[in-house]
């Protein structure tokens, strides 16, 4: 069992993460292309994601990531920095900048209950091209992975964000912490996860950041090491409307047209209204360079925006949308 140990300080600073966390899920995916308990509605997910990783022929470089990330037991911490929530490549920059101490400590803990390839022996030493490998290797599986499923993870994620925000407002942190029963239980300062691995953190006056996570199922999980910002990822529940559906769009088709990070913003935009914040969060850009797409994109008539108090909400416009189910329409001819 979890016990995580708030004081008044722990309470008045434990938050929710404003969206998915990149990393968390791209390494919860890895570990649901082996079933689990829990994961009935990744049949499909699981198959389609199979076959798209057979073609795209990663070879050792997949097999490499599996290891990494087993789906029972302990897996490295170094995986999931919190820089990820800036967005996926800040996530991957702070893996290449992971400390070689570091490193040999989380490869060697998962050395010690999994047999592991021997190329861990580079990653555990911290051999730069090794590691710009490693992260390589972990974005083209994003793309195929999670990318092309944003919509329905946004949906579910954005529909637990609110419901936690309105018991929030309502009763303040414990009516939040009292969403997740029964798959956790709040008492006297103290967050019991029962399914989790038998561990204590303590907060001391640094909070918690919920993560929600579309493809978390077995249960709440945390990082092992005391030291790391305190997180708690939690399963959110996935209603028909939020089910692992492939999006239709076009990647490639779309940033050929009107380039990688443009396209990348405006398919942000086009899962939910955002602010300027959240897209240079989503995208992993900066504020001012997400304005800066923003401006081309509205200017074009793909998007339209106003201010809502000192922050600037960005909508999709029937052409962008449009612009958007093209670009899908032509990938599908062409597979």
């Amino acid at each position: 069992m979890l016990k995580i140990y708030f004081t008044s300080d722990d309470v008045a600073r434990t938050r929710i993460a404003d969206g998915p966390d990149p990393l968390w899920e791209l390494v919860l995916a890895l570990q649901m292309l082996m079933p689990q308990r829990g994961d009935l509605l990744f049949a499909g997910w699981r198959s389609e994601a199979a076959g798209l990783l057979r073609r795209a022929n990663l070879g050792p470089r997949l097999r490499l990531l599996l290891a990494l990330t087993p789906n029972v037991g302990y897996f490295p911490d170094f995986l999931n920095p919190i820089d990820a929530m800036r967005g996926l490549e800040y996530g991957l920059e702070a893996i290449r900048r992971t400390g070689r101490e570091t490193l040999r400590r989380d490869v060697g803990r998962l050395a010690s209950t999994h047999r592991l390839p021997a190329e861990t022996r580079d990653i555990a030493e911290g051999d730069p091209e090794v590691m710009a490998e490693l992260t390589d290797s972990m974005r083209s599986c994003y793309e195929i992975l999670v990318a092309p499923y944003r919509r329905s993870i946004e949906s579910a994620i954005e529909r637990d964000r609110a419901a936690k925000t309105a018991a929030l407002a309502a009763s303040g942190v414990e009516g939040m912490l009292s969403r997740l029963r029964p798959m956790v239980a709040w008492s006297l300062g103290e967050l019991r996860v029962p399914s989790h691995r038998d561990q204590e953190l303590h907060l001391d006056g640094r909070g918690l950041l919920l993560i929600p996570s579309y493809f978390c199922v077995s249960g709440p999980l945390t990082l092992l090491d005391p030291m790391l910002p305190p997180v708690l990822v939690y399963p959110v529940e996935r209603q028909p409307d939020a089910l692992p559906i492939r999006s239709r769009s076009n990647p490639a088709a779309l940033s050929a047209l009107i380039g990688t990070t443009r396209a990348a913003v405006l398919y942000v935009i086009s899962t939910n209204p955002r602010t300027t914040d959240e897209l240079a969060r989503r995208v992993g850009i900066s504020p001012a360079t997400a304005s800066e797409h923003a401006s081309v994109l509205r200017r074009a008539g793909l998007i339209t925006s106003y201010r809502d108090g000192h922050r600037m909400r960005h909508h999709p416009t029937q052409l962008g949308l449009a612009l958007l189910n093209q670009t899908g329409d032509q990938s599908t001819k062409e597979d």
